[in-house]
């Protein structure tokens, strides 16, 4: 018998959490009338009233994704109680350095045993936990109420239709096969896997690799070089994941490689892009100013890999460039020369 569709709460209302919104209505819409729950919505939590209002009005949102229409089954409120009342799937889409601030508020408003995902892509600063295990560690849920989304998803190629895959992990197999059928639709197919540290180091590495990328195209640099960083990216993201207990098979996939070449190659890349504006000489200050609000996760996400790496023992030499060039003041250029001027060892 299949099971019924209902409700679903998406919080954090940025480019990403309203693409995944848009998905999750379509489905609902889609879903047979006796299979969905009487007056089934997603909700849509946003930070920001003007933001709400503008979803509710016109069903657009030009702050983050501009030129879509949401379906007419997304409601945006700025009410966390409202979002999260007797709901048992919530999405957190907040940005991966607030997840844990906001989380201490809606905890108390979570519904028991409900199934909580995690769509940020980082690594806590302070704690140097991963997003599942800030999740734990506010909530008290168990581990396997937890999953992770991620995978090469480019918010607004997701919310044209474009033909794209993603990661649903968690430890519980049946709450992994019940998002997927939530997400499931003729242009986003997801894909179930039980490795969370895998799917969520992938996420966290790859977007300093991008910066990394774009660093190295804002000097004048081509495709060969770009080539290099992302496989020699992708070796680093294997060792430290690995180090960690990861599956080398995930890292090998859509959460690892998959993810690494999209957000490394597309202008589309919001860590891309500030990579290259670095290597054209833009300070930082200057370049996150250009992103009017739209967070850089590998801005900061490069020092907390590089911390995690450093308590494994794992050697990461282009995260540790990115890392200087981001908060010890490196020019590109140096970090360049830094990176061709190592040893030479077999591959």
């Amino acid at each position: 018998m299949a099971s019924t569709a209902g409700t679903v709460a998406v919080m954090g209302a940025g480019a990403w959490g309203t693409a995944l919104a848009k998905v999750l209505a379509e489905v609902l819409e889609g879903a047979p009338e006796e299979n969905r729950a009487p007056d089934a919505e997603i909700r849509l939590w946003a930070r920001r009233p003007d933001v709400a209002e503008q979803i509710n009005a016109t069903h657009y949102n030009p702050t983050y994704l501009p030129g879509t229409l949401l379906p007419p089954r997304i409601r945006a409120t700025t009410d966390a109680a409202d979002a999260l009342d007797g709901v048992t799937t919530v999405l957190l889409g907040v940005p991966a350095q607030t997840l844990r601030g906001n989380l201490e508020q809606w905890a108390p408003l979570i519904t028991d045993g409900a199934t909580l995902v995690s769509l940020a892509k980082g690594i806590e600063l302070d704690t140097l936990m991963r997003m599942s295990q800030v999740i734990v560690s506010v909530t008290g849920v168990d581990p396997s109420q937890v999953a992770v989304i991620s995978g090469p998803n480019l918010a607004s190629e997701i919310a044209d239709c474009q033909p794209a895959a993603t990661v649903v992990a968690c430890s519980d197999s049946g709450r992994a096969v019940a998002l997927q059928r939530m997400l499931n639709t003729g242009y986003f197919r997801p894909y179930t896997n039980s490795d969370v540290i895998g799917t969520e180091i992938g996420g966290a590495c790859k977007n300093v690799i991008a910066l990394a990328c774009g660093m190295a195209v804002g000097v004048g640099l081509g495709e060969n070089t770009v080539a290099a960083i992302i496989t020699r990216g992708l070796a680093e993201i294997m060792r430290l994941g690995i180090a960690l207990g990861a599956k080398g098979a995930t890292l090998a996939g859509l959460a690892g490689v998959g993810d690494l070449v999209a957000t490394c190659s597309s202008p589309h890349s919001r860590n891309r892009s500030m990579g290259e504006q670095l290597g054209r000489g833009a300070t930082i200050q200057s370049a996150l100013e250009g992103k009017d609000g739209h967070v850089v996760e590998g801005v900061t996400s490069c020092e907390s890999v590089l911390a995690l790496a450093s308590s494994y023992d794992v050697e990461m030499p282009l995260t540790d460039a990115v890392h200087r060039v981001c908060h010890k003041g490196l020019s590109v250029d140096q970090a360049m020369a830094l990176l061709l001027g190592r040893s030479t060892k077999p591959e």
